[in-house]
């Protein structure tokens, strides 16, 4: 008896994705690791950057956040949405027709999914120490992570015990930044305990735009539960941000379609970005191409028009991260920074 509860805790450990095979391999390729039965983490470009001295990411200069002190992750792989501009694999474009929206059998537990992504995190960090651009002071405070972004891929909010996630991170001093992509409601509605800083993505200013860029099966649907989404966000007691990722020829194009869902979810700040050609991205079912990133200084004079719709105040600007920051008021944007564990 005592070998078989071994045998099943080793097992239980393992970090095996419910996924295909062949996918999963391909997502290791890129550079993600596996905790468990559906969360990844892989490290940001900027938290290797940052490590050796050299720039950090625009949360960096908008908010405070150390770049080699903070975690990207996942606690669920499978996304509802197949969105032109993610940088993500999406299954069906590469050959498989796994469903992503019944990934798991059970889910892992919350303290089990924090500890494997931290475990996960120091392992990747170690591999840095050896390196002569490291500085080292960074890199002993990148072994005792400050924050977590659970925006890697997916959508998070399909892990049913956010909750209890929150809580074990909050509880270890990490600071939350999570992502979503605003069709989740109901597990919305369910949080008992918000993140530090919770994010939405706004695809596209309008129903017509948001069906050609998400891909979304049922679009009516989905679209007024992205708007209800929306009037829910605007009530909740955190920071609450909306993220634009805008592409040329396509998503920009339409101030007023942005401002309105502003005036919705009411979010203390906004971030106006432009999309990478990375990824996924540059599968040609997408249909996009490099010269649709946006330049600097499409992006900024974007964000000024709808600054100037929508009453918000231009903030700052990210060169590298292509993104601006627009605040709601002069009281937002002296709060901006936020003050973290040491």
């Amino acid at each position: 008896m005592q070998e078989q509860q071994t045998e099943a805790t080793i097992k239980d450990m393992k970090n095996e994705p419910h996924m295909p095979e062949g996918l999963a391999t391909m997502m290791k390729s890129q550079g993600y690791h596996f905790v468990g039965k559906h969360s990844a983490t892989k490290i940001c470009g900027y938290t290797s950057d940052s490590l050796k001295g050299g720039e950090s990411c625009y949360k960096h200069r908008f908010y405070g956040i150390r770049s080699w002190r903070c975690i990207q992750a996942t606690p669920a792989i499978g996304c509802n949405l197949a969105c032109t501009f993610c940088w993500r694999i999406i299954p069906e474009e590469v050959g498989f027709t796994w469903n992503e929206l019944n990934v798991v059998d059970k889910w892992d537990e919350p303290e089990k999914v924090v500890e494997g992504l931290i475990n996960e995190h120091k392992r990747i960090v170690s591999g840095y120490k050896g390196n002569e651009k490291v500085d080292m002071k960074r890199w002993n405070e990148s072994n005792d992570p400050a924050h977590v972004a659970l925006s890697l891929t997916g959508e998070p909010l399909f892990y049913p015990k956010m909750n209890e996630l929150l809580a074990a991170f909050h509880d270890k001093g990490i600071s939350t930044f999570v992502v979503t992509n605003g069709t989740m409601l109901n597990a919305l509605k369910a949080l008992t305990i918000l993140p530090t800083q919770l994010y939405v993505s706004i695809q596209a200013p309008n129903k017509e735009l948001y069906g050609k860029i998400t891909r979304a099966k049922n679009l009516t649907a989905t679209w007024d539960n992205f708007l209800s989404f929306l009037n829910y966000f605007s009530t909740l007691n955190t920071r609450r941000v909306f993220r634009l990722t805008l592409v040329k020829e396509l998503s920009m194009n339409d101030v007023k379609g942005y401002v309105e869902l502003i005036k919705i979810g009411k979010p203390q700040y906004v971030e106006v970005k432009g999309f990478s050609y990375v990824g996924g991205a540059r599968n040609e079912k997408r249909g996009l191409s490099y010269e649709q990133m946006p330049r600097t200084n499409e992006i900024k004079e974007f964000a000024a028009k709808i600054a100037q719709e929508s009453g918000y105040i231009v903030t700052d600007y990210h060169e590298k991260s292509a993104v601006a920051l627009l605040c709601i008021d002069k009281k937002a944007a002296s709060e901006r920074i936020i003050k973290f564990k040491k």
